[in-house]
């Protein structure tokens, strides 16, 4: 076993205790009153967005599709060729984070192809950044989330690591690789900036209200950043909130002018948290991966589906639970539409509708 290698070369991360699972973080079983949409119609669809009364979402097997009247129709792909294995996926595409416009078209990134305008109504596709440009001298190899201006004309996005993609998001986890970064495209001058970098694994991203701030999950460190990219704070940088209950997924806003947190790992307290206990011995984690795939680490993984909603400051509002991730798996992205909470899944064969009343 000592030759064998190891992918990965983690280095030590501490972290607090977890937050106890009381008050607000309570478990509950609400996520078990969602409806499952389109079962086995689609897979992963990882973030939602509307235009309208009509849906969109990006794919495992490549595809932005149209969801209406129970129907799903794929109005683009950017990559080509099979979709069947992990090893498709960099030829294939996978289509993440997706926003609707101020002028009726979609804003999409796609893991491994970039950043992408698409008119879902004439099927038209637009590549405004490419995965292969360099930026700052580095390639982005994992575009992961993006948020829009109310205007349309600058995009931020992240980029989770310029060394892992996104087939090996769990060894990016496990290494704990601090290369991710969060980005902003205008789309006038087509400039492309830097704004943070030696982040650990930039995932979801959301615009305050006012467009003064940019909120970034780091995923590996279980907390959001926040990045202001106007007023007098401009350039500077601060946590919004720490020792999150879960990992966070993609970050969208709630109507009461918070924001909804998508988490499919928690960090139980009390229990056990496998990934904290993990963290400070890198020795286990090689062991680890040198005797498993990442396939089969996953299945260590006990599944819990968590959506957290936060206030406008970062403190934690109220909590939807299922535990065991029995009705809403895996769970990516809580988006909130007309008094729903639509869920996306990063590679559930649907995705979830909640209404809000009823929790």
């Amino acid at each position: 076993m000592v030759l064998l290698e190891s992918p990965i070369d983690p280095q030590p991360l501490s972290f607090k205790e977890p937050p106890f699972l009381h008050g607000v973080l309570h478990p509950n079983k609400k996520l078990r009153q969602a409806n499952r949409l389109f079962e086995n119609q689609l897979i992963g669809p990882e973030s939602i967005a509307h235009i309208g009364e009509v849906m969109f979402t990006g794919t495992a097997d490549g595809r932005v599709v149209k969801l209406e009247n129970g129907e799903v129709e794929t109005i683009a792909r950017f990559g080509d060729g099979l979709c069947k294995t992990r090893d498709d996926e960099p030829t294939c595409g996978r289509p993440l984070g997706i926003r609707a416009g101020p002028n009726r078209t979609l804003f999409v990134v796609d893991a491994y192809k970039g950043l992408y305008e698409v008119n879902p109504w004439k099927r038209e596709v637009k590549l405004l950044l490419s995965s292969e440009t360099p930026i700052e001298g580095k390639k982005m190899s994992f575009v992961n989330d993006l948020t829009v201006t109310q205007d349309g004309r600058k995009i931020y996005f992240t980029d989770s690591s310029s060394k892992w993609q996104r087939r090996d998001y769990l060894l990016l986890i496990m290494e704990g690789t601090a290369d991710g970064r969060l980005l902003e495209y205008d789309t006038e001058t087509k400039e492309v900036k830097v704004l943070m970098d030696q982040l650990r694994f930039p995932n979801g991203i959301q615009l305050s209200p006012a467009e003064d701030f940019v909120l970034v999950a780091e995923t590996t460190m279980a907390r959001i950043r926040r990045f202001y990219v106007s007023g007098l704070m401009k350039g500077g940088a601060d946590m919004f909130s720490e020792n999150l209950p879960g990992y966070p997924d993609n970050i969208r806003p709630s109507s009461s002018g918070g924001y909804w947190v998508g988490m499919a790992t928690i960090r139980s307290n009390p229990g056990f948290s496998m990934l904290d206990f993990l963290s400070e011995r890198p020795w286990i984690k090689k062991v680890i991966f040198k005797l498993f795939s990442q396939e089969m680490v996953m299945k260590f993984v006990p599944p819990y589906s968590l959506i957290l909603e936060l206030s406008d400051s970062g403190v934690f509002q109220r909590s939807l639970h299922d535990p065991n991730g029995l009705v809403a798996t895996y769970v990516s992205e809580a988006h909130e539409h007309d008094g729903y909470l639509y869920l996306g899944s990063f590679r559930s064969p649907f995705l979830c509708q909640l209404s809000l009343k009823s929790v």
